[in-house]
């Protein structure tokens, strides 16, 4: 047998559908929705049957009901590994509904995640990416899938309006002084204010560029 092979499947904001939820006191924010999807074949031209998805689910709820959650990260990972200074959000609650995997995540007031909390503030739609590894047969189809976690990608109504990742749209559209600045801001809590004072001048300016 192959050794298992990274497998990332995105649902565009329109098929997962997420749905932003706040705390009374607004200081919270979650989004929830669909996460993975079983028995269609998706964009890579892969299925996963539905028992390998709610093997995936009640692998989650386990590891959610020991460590308190599962770290996801904003924009594309490269590697199965979460990489912690990325984490944008945590996965509190996964769930079956029908053929679909449902997800709960509240977004961290992490550099990344407050830059989550800005995206969906300003109406960016939000989609997922699950991470997970498996085998896939000749046909198409997942089997031993080993789910690692769903990350948030940021996909704007317009194309090309995010070009690249979150960091190269920003150093194109104002300059690499905000590269600088998100290179140092992960321990520096002035710098993060910054950072999302000059991220949400950009967005409005792109709202106005649009109009």
């Amino acid at each position: 047998m192959n050794a298992p092979i990274m497998l990332i499947e995105q649902l565009n904001p329109n098929e997962c559908n997420l749905i932003q939820e706040s705390s009374a006191d607004g200081k919270t924010m979650w989004l929830n929705g669909i996460c993975m999807q079983s028995s269609v074949k998706n964009r890579n031209g892969r299925t996963y049957p539905l028992s390998e998805i709610a093997n995936a689910v009640k692998s989650a709820q386990s590891k959610i009901a020991e460590t308190g959650g599962c770290w996801g990260e904003l924009d594309h990972p490269t590697s199965l590994q979460v990489n912690l200074d990325r984490v944008s959000h945590a996965i509190t609650e996964m769930w079956m509904n029908g053929n679909d995997a449902h997800g709960k995540a509240k977004l961290l007031n992490t550099p990344m995640g407050q830059i989550a909390q800005e995206l969906v503030r300003s109406g960016v739609k939000i989609g997922c990416s699950s991470r997970g590894a498996g085998n896939v047969t000749e046909s198409g189809e997942v089997n031993s899938f080993a789910f690692i976690t769903y990350d948030l990608v940021a996909t704007p109504s317009a194309p090309g309006a995010f070009p690249g990742t979150v960091y190269e749209s920003l150093t194109t559209k104002i300059g690499g002084k905000v590269l600088t600045l998100s290179e140092q801001m992960q321990h520096d809590p002035a710098a993060q204010k910054y950072f999302v004072k000059e991220f949400q001048k950009w967005l409005n300016s792109m709202q106005f560029a649009k109009k």
